[in-house]
């Protein structure tokens, strides 16, 4: 297959260096200059696309997505796939996948969770939507890139599973830091309470696979000092876009609604910028109950 890739960044750089391993031929292209071993770089998105059998993009935000599709779509052969695996708002997956569908692509919106060690191994999780034929398309490369793809419906369906799947994760994160500086101002040692909390019903997988507080728990960011696998101003994107999804909708989310301000206040306000999203547990360390 030749695939262009677009987005080299800490996402898309390996996982295009894995679809080349399996012996594709990538032409890649990234609005910064770098290089990525066995992709052969074009000078633009457009030039990347062309006559690409599926084309594949990681980009920041769907103000971008739709600005690459504009480029794209215009030279890209009818039947080629085209695959995004950026987290974006639904709304701009699905007006992307309209686009692409009226000249005969087969798009796909599949965000990925996995983080940068995911996409490195090759064991992301993709979160599919799109028609069974564009999925059928793109299921050998979700093979080489990741471990599984799971294909939740129409076009939006990938991106409406993201953002539900990282509310809970962001939610989830804040509740087990509260819980590690609670349990340190009763005088509970931090691997009593992971002892008993990861084997009980407060088991989740911020506590048992990627537990905050360091020293606790299988290797994290937090043993680490906090440097990111999955940093605190992408959770925050992501739980903004819960809660512009919810809006659209009428859906009601308190306590995404709460989480967004939350991780708002410790990226813009705190000093967050850069840290992991685990980076929670040392700023409720650091408060008091007001």
């Amino acid at each position: 297959m030749k695939i262009g890739f677009i987005g080299l960044g800490n996402m898309g750089a390996p996982m295009a260096a894995n679809l080349a391993k399996a012996g594709h031929l990538v032409v890649g292209f990234d609005m910064a200059s770098v290089s990525v071993e066995g992709v052969v770089m074009a000078g633009s998105s457009a030039e990347a696309a062309s006559d690409a059998d599926v084309v594949i993009t990681m980009l920041p935000n769907g103000e971008i997505l739709r600005a690459v599709a504009d480029d794209i779509i215009p030279v890209m052969q009818a039947g080629a796939g085209f695959v995004d695996c950026s987290t974006v708002d639904v709304e701009s997956a699905r007006a992307v996948a309209n686009q692409a569908q009226t000249v005969g692509l087969l798009p796909v919106d599949a965000p990925v969770s996995g983080g940068i060690g995911g996409a490195a191994a090759g064991t992301l999780t993709f979160m599919a939507g799109g028609s069974e034929a564009a999925f059928a398309q793109a299921a050998p490369l979700f093979d080489i890139m990741g471990q599984k793809a799971v294909h939740c419906g129409e076009s939006g369906a990938g991106q409406a599973a993201k953002i539900c799947n990282n509310m809970i994760l962001g939610v989830t994160m804040i509740a087990t830091c509260e819980a590690f500086a609670l349990a340190d101002k009763l005088g509970l040692d931090r691997q009593k309470m992971f002892d008993v909390v990861s084997t009980s019903s407060g088991y989740s997988w911020t506590m048992n696979a990627y537990c905050p507080a360091p020293g606790v728990g299988p290797q994290s960011p937090s043993d680490n000092d906090y440097k990111p696998g999955f940093a605190a101003e992408l959770m925050l994107k992501d739980l903004r876009l819960s809660q512009q999804a919810a809006e659209s909708v009428d859906a009601d989310t308190p306590m995404g609604y709460i989480a967004t301000n939350l991780y708002e206040q410790f990226v813009e306000n705190e000093n967050g910028m850069g840290m992991d999203f685990s980076a929670m547990l040392p700023r409720y360390e650091k408060r008091n109950r007001s």
